[in-house]
């Protein structure tokens, strides 16, 4: 009954969004359109208009701060409400997720999260870890996600874009069967160009080379920077490609993950795009992230992520066993990797972080560009730190996004207050995403420390226990904190009143995400 309700509601919205769209082109270009004498006859039921629209929303059954948020907007702007709402706030997870249930998920993979599910409580590197946060995420990430974890497994943290690119170029280099990359945004610059030079001499030389690149992301690409990859025989798909970018609902569910696989052995999975203001060359300056270089039985991972979007994307189906080789030793680093986005059951990587935070005994160190968390990921941090345990958080001193910014410093003040330690970045801009918990468990990967990546975008993150790379993490936290300014609760408080309002404009904005 309420699919019915909600179909009929979405087609009398739409006739009447097209019929306001024709009478407004035809008063703009001084042409009479029949549809005048339609719209007026709705215009006289506007009452019921509004109250129909308002119905549509209510039976989306978001989150009520989000639904009062969008109802203040219809109320106030009707008709831009409306169609802002239409492009952006419209959610299509159901039906995604049922385009994805007819993917072909690699059996294997899921058939060893299942098999995992009953024998993690008696595997010794469980049982001998000094938290408890890692048994928690481990079976929380096999039950949300089917999300295998793995033990065989080399793991180089990769910091900064020069390190990143060089150790990336060289991986590509050395490729002999595939490269398959998945990329929110790829530049045409001097970076951007100088990958896709390297793929196209790999295609030439007979490597298969797929891409998976976001249309909202990407959209500046233009023929010019794809022809050569498209001669050299190279197949690259947009993800969920919109032909205007204002105009589409799909414009809201993007495509945020970075991964690369090469030769089913190597991987890649961080906070780095590809463009040169990663390398810091652009009005940001120095640009500060994190990387992560795979190699063992995880990358399987990052190819079933890539591999179940390759078909959602292209509706090719490439789920042979040559993508998956067998692996040799490469070392004894515990990995489980996993993704989150409309493709997805539950909110994965929302449910991994909550229960980092909740399930820490000593410590939780997060570092983030965007801190803007719902209800329960903020209450958790402030309960943390209320404990008594050491919780700082390091953001930038600078937007990149205005809005998310501002909505990022709205939070500031009531984490402060519960104890949370908070420090800006100086030294140019931070993009890292990596939560660090007690002495055993960390996250790095494409997910931000906010609503549009916990809950609306595709991500894929990588969650490592492993001792000695979470102390390699921690260590490049403390160096981070050396360019750092920790942000006193006296001094936020004085702030002046221009930021208390863009403050408080952005939490306005931020649930109608």
């Amino acid at each position: 009954m309420e699919k019915r309700i909600k179909r009929m509601l979405s087609i009398v919205a739409m006739v009447v969004a097209v019929i306001f769209l024709l009478r407004t082109i035809g008063t703009y270009v001084g042409i009479s359109l029949p549809w005048t004498t339609i719209y007026n006859a709705f215009n006289r039921f506007v009452g019921v208009y509004i109250f129909l629209i308002a119905i549509f929303i209510f039976f989306e059954s978001k989150d009520p701060s989000r639904t009062l948020a969008w109802l203040l907007v219809l109320a106030l702007l009707p008709s831009v409400g409306f169609f802002l709402y239409l492009f952006l706030g419209n959610d299509i997870r159901k039906r995604i997720r049922t385009k994805d249930k007819k993917t072909l998920h690699h059996n294997y993979l899921e058939r060893a999260a299942h098999l995992q599910q009953s024998i993690a409580p008696h595997i010794d590197f469980v049982k001998k870890t000094e938290s408890r946060v890692d048994d928690k995420l481990i079976r929380l990430l096999l039950k949300n996600s089917s999300s295998p974890f793995s033990i065989n497994n080399e793991v180089k943290v990769l910091k900064n874009g020069e390190e990143t690119f060089d150790v990336i170029i060289d991986a590509l280099k050395s490729a002999t069967k595939f490269i398959h990359m998945e990329y929110f945004i790829i530049r045409d610059d001097r970076i951007g160009k100088k990958i896709r030079d390297l793929l196209v001499q790999k295609a030439k030389e007979g490597v298969a080379v797929r891409i998976i690149y976001d249309s909202v992301g990407c959209w500046k690409l233009t023929d010019e920077f794809f022809n050569p990859m498209k001669e050299a025989g190279v197949e690259f798909y947009p993800f969920l490609p919109v032909m205007a970018p204002l105009l589409s609902r799909e414009l809201n569910y993007r495509n945020h993950r970075k991964i690369i696989v090469v030769d089913g052995v190597v991987g890649f999975v961080g906070g780095l795009n590809i463009g040169v203001e990663y390398l810091g060359e652009k009005e940001l300056g120095f640009w500060r992230d994190t990387h992560l270089r795979l190699k063992g039985d995880s990358v399987y991972s990052l190819q079933n992520i890539f591999l179940n979007d390759w078909y959602f994307a292209s509706d090719q189906a490439l789920f042979d066993e040559a993508y998956f080789p067998e692996a040799i030793s490469y070392g004894d680093k515990v990995v489980q990797v996993t993704s989150s986005g409309p493709d997805s059951d539950w909110f994965t990587i929302h449910q991994a972080y909550f229960t980092m935070i909740t399930t820490a005994e000593k410590r939780v160190w997060l570092v983030t560009p965007y801190l803007v968390p719902d209800k329960s990921l903020q209450l958790a941090l402030k309960t943390a730190a209320l404990s008594g345990l050491d919780v700082r958080i390091i953001i930038p001193n600078k937007p990149d996004h205005f809005f998310v910014y501002w909505a990022s410093r709205d939070n500031i003040q009531e984490l402060l207050e519960a104890g949370v330690r908070i420090f800006t970045y100086e030294q140019g801009f931070i993009h890292s995403k990596v939560l660090v918990v007690d002495d055993v468990c960390a996250s790095v990967g494409t997910a931000n420390f906010d609503i549009r990546s916990l809950e609306i975008n595709y991500e894929v993150n990588a969650f490592i226990y492993d001792h000695d790379v979470v102390e390699e993490l921690a260590n490049d936290f403390r160096a981070d904190l050396k360019y750092s300014k920790e942000i006193s609760l006296v001094e936020h408080l004085k702030r002046p009143l221009r930021e208390k309002f863009l403050e408080a404009m952005a939490r306005l904005v931020s649930p109608l995400q």
